[in-house]
């Protein structure tokens, strides 16, 4: 397979303040563009566009290719089952929503350590063995939101477990918080294929500050300021997928145009990854992906990582204490449909189901005493 997949995670909606009404003309367009320069690997995930995702995975792919013509991944949410029936029941409503019949890779989702147990408590490692012996899965594994350390815990425990998917880009490659680097690194010493997830970090990537831009531009003025993140983590040794949430046509094309013929990152394009890195990090205040994880549970229905985003442009500008920007302006349209920052109720569901373990609460009042004049 060619390194880059298509992750269903972002696809473009025809309401902004509401992913699950996903563009399904444009989404065919990008699968069409997709398919058509070689590339057939699909994620998909329960909560994906507010739950959209998997269905709209049989419209614009399974009902309009052959099966053995492309890749589908998908996963088990701790969330969603309390039995060892429950877990059946997922998997039996993925098949249905998905039109798919099996699932290439499927996977434990979100393995963090306050979910861990839950999955070792149904047994869920033997249970999707289960179903690779039936047929109905033919790659199993596992994603993953924590440390080195608990990786390896996992991976001795069940090195049954063929494939790992982590966070992994230049940004969080030293991180302390997600340790990319490190997790990467134990997954290849128990030699597991490595699927990358958040390569652009949500888009962070993507829009870089000025000084990074120049520098990446400098270099490649050919190349998009996202192609060095999508490069950085399709060189690394043991990397067999790449994902990439693509929300429009033209982030498909310039994705395409650079994996379609893939050559790695020399050394000297690799020093210059770590040093626009260094630029970013300076100026990021809040290291969200946007994921949306946060917001499925919300009592108030606050739209957290749009917040965040906002706040983020403002903190890089360093207009916190130069008065008002057009973030504002942003910020009080989306009120009008979300609950503010101020009206967090600190009840905790946003924080359980981080995957960058982000302190959500304090952050919104950070938010709240910024916006909320």
């Amino acid at each position: 397979m060619k390194k880059l997949g298509f992750g269903l995670m972002r696809m473009p909606s025809l309401d902004p303040n509401d992913p699950a009404k996903v563009d399904i003309d444009q989404v065919k367009q990008m699968v069409d563009l997709f398919m058509s320069k070689g590339f057939t690997y699909f994620d998909t995930a329960i909560m994906y566009n507010n739950f959209a995702s998997q269905r709209a995975a049989k419209e614009v792919l399974v009902d309009r290719y052959p099966r053995d013509s492309f890749t589908l991944a998908t996963k088990l949410h701790n969330a969603f089952f309390n039995s060892l029936e429950e877990r059946d029941k997922v998997f039996d409503d993925q098949l249905e929503q998905t039109g798919a019949g099996y699932f290439d890779y499927y996977l434990l989702h979100g393995i963090e350590a306050g979910s861990y147990p839950h999955y070792e408590k149904y047994d869920c490692f033997s249970w999707l063995l289960e179903k690779k012996a039936q047929g109905l899965v033919k790659h199993a594994g596992f994603s993953f939101h924590d440390t080195p350390e608990l990786l390896d815990e996992i991976l001795t425990k069940h090195p049954e477990m063929e494939f790992v998917q982590i966070q992994l880009n230049y940004l969080d490659w030293d991180s302390e918080w997600i340790q990319s680097r490190a997790v990467y690194e134990v997954a290849r010493k128990h030699g597991k294929p490595v699927i990358v997830m958040e390569p652009v970090k949500g888009g962070t990537l993507a829009k870089v500050p000025e000084e990074a831009e120049k520098l990446l531009k400098a270099a490649a003025p050919e190349l998009s300021v996202p192609s060095w993140a999508i490069r950085f983590a399709a060189s690394l040794d043991g990397v067999m997928m790449v994902l990439s949430g693509m929300s429009t046509l033209d982030q498909m094309r310039d994705n395409v145009s650079y994996m379609e013929d893939f050559h790695p990152l020399t050394e000297a394009e690799a020093a210059l990854t770590h040093k626009a890195a260094e630029i970013i990090n300076a100026q990021i205040a809040i290291p969200c992906t946007g994921c949306a994880y946060c917001t499925g549970g919300c009592p108030m229905n606050i739209c957290i990582p749009k917040y965040f985003s906002l706040y983020n442009e403002d903190m890089r500008e360093d207009l916190e204490h130069k008065g008002w920007t057009v973030n504002f302006s942003n910020y009080g349209n989306l009120t009008r449909t979300f609950g503010k920052a101020a009206d967090c109720v600190a009840c905790g569901q946003c924080e359980s189901v981080c995957p960058q373990h982000l302190p959500i609460i304090d952050l919104m009042r950070k938010v709240s005493a910024h916006f909320d004049r």
